[in-house]
């Protein structure tokens, strides 16, 4: 026994929490590093785990076993994600980006597939079986780093990654569709059943849960969260998402759909509802922790020494892969009538495998469909093309430029433009954010519509969001003092913040947000004790309504008044 697994034994702490400490503070000083070199963390997540892998630590910690518990940790993750995606997932740009979507989608996954899959049955020889896997997982794109960067390019608004989005809405549907067949293609341990039967069963099952799920959706989740949202406690709201999350993935899996779908479905199932983003602003920090276990786990199946041995095939994978689907989706973008400029960032934007290709290599690994070594060359070029992508995006910006210059890119984008609220909500510039709809915040709201100008209301009754939606008003049910609420409000392009109610210590963390996120915003704030103004001062709020002074000054003019 080493002298590290005697000290860890010797100290009475758990295997698993050792390795647990080793990788959240590994994965920390990793993403120091890559933000300064503004390359993607999902990449360092994976980096950490193959650092992990390589360097004895499992032998030390109890192997395989501890591993094994590290997975089942990071499905809790995956299942977030799934739910999260569910929860994002809008009918309303599906419906107004549908020829994008379904046109666009369709053909990449179609024509990306396709040279996945044959490429992978004929130069690799594998079976069919292995074929469709590889050609799927090859064919996904890792939207969150792509968006990503186009954020950080100043570009999120444009075609090009207007047209990402609408790929990445398709993908998620093709991929739930996917794992829900994806046990029909895998070798099964036991008697083999006939497919038709197999086919019947699922079916069935995927029946009695969409009746359950819709069930759910109309009656059950709007009663519960609307109950728990007037109890104004936060713990109970988080509590209650979790719940809802866990439990309708727990029967997907107890009718054998999977956790996956069943989490998907639960995150449907509130996507059109008012706690929309109040719950993705609970959700989001969980779900990014145990995502982070997820991409730790999967680098842990790296063998390194292997890696290193196959460094040509994993370069050369990772170099057909960016190149061959760069061009196939710029052509697609070019047909769909986008400019060359911006068909190619998208091409580039979609070139490498994404999250849920090393979620289906994960899921299929011990199904035997290929080589150890052939494993490890196709986990190294995913993660490797995913660690390329800011980088080749950032050199497709002068490479289009070049382009435009020699002629090319001159059409206009013909882009569907909804119009609609959701679109609204999106295309927000220079409006005013109104925290609190109270007697002030109505007051406030109905000054600023007079002169002209948008507004967005964050409000925590659900009852009064939802007339505000009804009404065609932008609003958010969520919480001022969530980190995401401020990025859902796209205070980066706002002209004005007010805080209408007098809760200074909410809206001091709230303040601190707004400044981190906007410094140069103007803001207003309202507070009850003079102490409490001064402290909202020296934050950064540049008015702050003092009420004390405001109710002596009107009881003063009242007392006039009144002695004439």
């Amino acid at each position: 026994m080493s002298a590290f697994s005697l000290f860890a034994a010797g100290s009475g702490l758990p295997p698993l929490f050792t390795l647990l400490a080793l990788m959240l503070v590994s994965v920390v000083l990793v993403s120091l590093l890559l933000l300064r070199l503004r390359q993607s963390l999902l990449v360092g997540y994976f980096l950490c785990g193959i650092l992990i892998a390589n360097s004895g630590i499992l032998d030390w910690l109890g192997g395989d076993e501890t591993h094994d518990a590290v997975s089942r940790m990071s499905d809790f993750g995956v299942m977030l994600l799934m739910f999260t995606l569910g929860l994002e997932f809008s009918l309303g740009e599906l419906r107004f980006l549908r020829k994008l979507s379904f046109g666009g989608g369709g053909l990449q996954m179609g024509l990306c597939g396709a040279a996945a899959g044959i490429g992978a049955v004929a130069l690799a020889g594998l079976g069919w079986q292995a074929g469709v896997v590889l050609a799927v997982s090859l064919a996904m794109s890792s939207t969150a780093v792509s968006l990503k960067t186009f954020q950080d390019l100043g570009q999120s608004g444009s075609p090009g990654a207007r047209f990402a989005l609408a790929v990445a809405i398709f993908q998620d549907l093709f991929i739930i569709v996917f794992l829900l067949f994806l046990p029909l293609l895998l070798p099964s341990s036991g008697e083999a059943q006939p497919l038709l039967v197999q086919i019947g069963g699922l079916l069935w099952r995927g029946l009695a849960f969409g009746i359950l799920a819709f069930l759910s959706a109309r009656y059950l989740f709007p009663w519960v969260l609307g109950a728990v949202s007037r109890t104004r406690n936060r713990e109970l709201f988080t509590l209650t998402v979790v719940g809802s999350c866990v439990g309708l993935a727990f029967v997907g899996g107890l009718l054998n759909l999977g956790l996956a779908l069943g989490a998907f479905v639960a995150g449907l199932a509130v996507s059109e509802s008012i706690y929309k983003h109040r719950i993705l602003a609970e959700v989001l920090p969980m779900r990014d922790l145990f995502l982070t276990l997820f991409f730790v786990s999967v680098g842990l199946m790296v063998d390194l020494s292997v890696a290193v041995s196959h460094w040509h095939s994993i370069l050369g994978l990772t170099l057909l892969l960016m190149v061959v689907k760069t061009g196939l989706i710029t052509a697609i973008a070019r047909w769909l009538q986008l400019a060359n400029k911006q068909a190619l960032m998208a091409g580039l934007a979609l070139s490498s495998a994404g999250e849920f290709s090393l979620l289906l290599l994960q899921t299929s690994s011990m199904s035997q469909l290929w080589s150890l070594d052939f494993q490890q060359i196709l986990l190294s070029s995913i993660a490797l093309s995913m660690g390329l992508l800011p980088a080749v995006m950032r050199a497709g910006e002068p490479l289009s430029n070049l382009l435009l210059k020699v002629g090319w890119g001159k059409h206009r984008p013909q882009l569907p433009n909804d119009g609609g609220l959701l679109d609204r909500m999106h295309s927000l510039e220079e409006h005013a954010i109104i925290c609190g709809y109270g007697p002030v915040g109505r007051r406030v709201h109905a000054e600023l519509a007079n002169a002209g100008v948008p507004t967005l209301i964050i409000e925590m009754n659900a009852d009064t969001v939802h007339q505000l939606l009804h009404e065609g008003q932008p609003a958010l049910f969520a919480d001022a003092c969530h980190h995401e609420t401020w990025e859902l409000a796209r205070v980066e392009e706002a002209a004005l913040v007010a805080f209408t109610f007098p809760a200074a210590h909410t809206s001091a963390e709230a303040l601190n947000l707004v400044k981190h996120l906007n410094p140069e915003v103007p803001v207003l704030a309202r507070a009850r004790f003079i102490s409490d103004k001064e402290h909202l001062l020296r934050l950064g709020a540049n008015e702050v309504i003092h009420d004390e002074a405001e109710v002596a000054g009107a009881a003063v003019e009242a007392v006039l008044t009144l002695r004439g």
